[in-house]
């Protein structure tokens, strides 16, 4: 039986915490920003935590 390979798609998208949260950056952040207000494109620039059971298909696929 061989080795199981990470998704390298979710790899390049979603990185883990030091706790094992996985963290991922938020969509509509990176053009069209002269469209958005200042407290939108400020708040896309932030990342945000994945919770419930995305998290853990996301950590099943970084992690195999």
């Amino acid at each position: 039986m061989p080795k199981m390979k990470s998704h390298r798609g979710a790899c390049k998208r979603f990185k883990t915490t030091a706790s094992g949260k996985i963290k991922r950056e938020r969509m509509n952040g990176s053009h069209n920003l002269e469209k958005k207000n200042r407290k939108r494109s400020r708040r896309l620039h932030q990342a945000t935590l994945l919770e419930g059971n995305k998290a853990k298909q996301i950590k099943r696929m970084i992690l195999a």
